[in-house]
């Protein structure tokens, strides 16, 4: 018997032992094991950038741009923006839309409305092109080149498949020479800029405005536009270029808004035609409404309150603007109102140059107004 339990003893001694060793092993192997995971994925993700670019390449052009309005560069100035060229000035890039000579682009190029606009295919081929209609929101517009047909369209990315943190790559070729730039990076949030953009940390700039984001299967999460998070900039995106944030309006879905360029439309924001104000409870109070503005006419008042866009509750003026920057000139939506004690649901069309203007600062005492001289 004392036999047998020494034996026993023994052998469970043994056996974490074992699992001892076992242990090491693992510890001196596991990090060889990841060190060669890591450098195999430094070989291949370069690889698999380069073959996502590949098969995108045959869809992007690059677009030059001549003549036009002339921008006068401020005294001692180069006519240039950090750096960056002006809107209008040296080639940039274009994505073919359709096998009949479509291409979307960027407005960068177009601000100064360039009298000749020529594009260069995949295959060297150049052609003149015509600018048909622009998104003024999106800081997009729409070419066509005649005498094409059979050319090649790249498949979209679904918006819904989108993540935050899944690569993104930005391609441009107006940098000139026979190489495509190319930048990686992640996307790195959705349903930017009301809700029009994706965010990517890839580099943008003017040299791949126009041209796509596309994701690991070379398909396009969207075209690179010269955005902003702040509005009201003619040159709107330059001041993010190379700070890691770039903005990329998703192709998916993108349809209806080519259909309407394709017509010649020029899409501007939405605006209802109101003077709001601060309010307590919640909503955003109406100080004045434009006569024969879209309020106006949906039958809006002075003091009313909105409390929803189209069934989604408003809190204040910053996320009234948040709603309605979703939606443009010509668009339909629905208000709750709040007026007294009763609430209402009304219709308004919105329509184009319609904001109330701000109301102009008095002259400081003491300060006087300059008079024009008399010639």
């Amino acid at each position: 018997m004392k036999g047998q339990k020494m034996l026993s003893t023994d052998f469970a001694d043994w056996r974490r032992l074992g699992w001892l060793c076992l242990c090491a092993i693992a510890l001196i192997v596991a990090p060889a094991v990841a060190d060669d995971d890591n450098r195999a994925g430094y070989v291949l993700a370069p690889k698999a950038f380069r073959a996502a670019m590949g098969k995108v390449m045959p869809s992007v052009v690059t677009i030059e741009t001549f003549g036009g309005i002339v921008a006068r560069p401020k005294k001692g100035g180069r006519g240039q923006i950090r750096g960056i060229s002006k809107p209008g000035e040296g080639p940039t890039t274009g994505v073919i839309v359709s096998p009949d000579g479509y291409i979307i682009t960027s407005t960068y190029n177009f601000i100064r409305k360039p009298a000749i606009i020529t594009v260069i295919l995949d295959d060297g081929s150049q052609h003149v092109a015509r600018l048909l209609g622009r998104d003024d929101t999106r800081k997009i517009c729409l070419l066509k080149i005649d005498g094409v047909k059979d050319l090649p369209v790249p498949p979209a990315a679904p918006v819904d498949s989108l993540r935050v943190g899944q690569w993104s790559v930005s391609v441009g070729v107006g940098y000139g020479g026979d190489d495509p730039a190319m930048s990686v990076g992640i996307i790195s949030a959705r349903n930017r800029i009301f809700g029009k953009a994706v965010q990517t940390d890839a580099n943008t700039s003017p040299a791949n405005y126009g041209g796509p984001l596309i994701d690991i299967e070379g398909r396009v999460i969207g075209i690179c536009v010269p955005l902003s998070p702040r509005s009201g900039q003619t040159a709107a995106g330059v001041e993010w270029y190379d700070s890691g944030i770039g903005f990329a309006v998703p192709l998916d879905g993108a349809d209806r808004l080519i259909d309407q360029m394709k017509k010649g439309k020029v899409i501007v924001p939405g605006r209802i035609g109101v003077m709001p104000k601060a309010v307590k409870g919640g909503g955003v109070g109406i100080n004045k409404v434009v006569e024969n503005s879209p309020g106006a006419k949906a039958g809006i008042k002075a003091n009313d309150v909105i409390i929803a866009v189209n069934g989604e509750k408003i809190l204040d003026l910053m996320q009234l603007r948040s709603k309605l920057g979703r939606y443009v000139a010509g668009d339909t939506i629905k208000l709750t109102i709040k007026r007294g004690d009763k609430e209402m649901e009304v219709e308004v069309t919105l329509s184009k140059g319609t904001d109330v203007p701000a109301p102009k600062r008095p002259t400081p005492p003491g300060k006087k107004i300059p008079v024009p001289k008399k010639k």
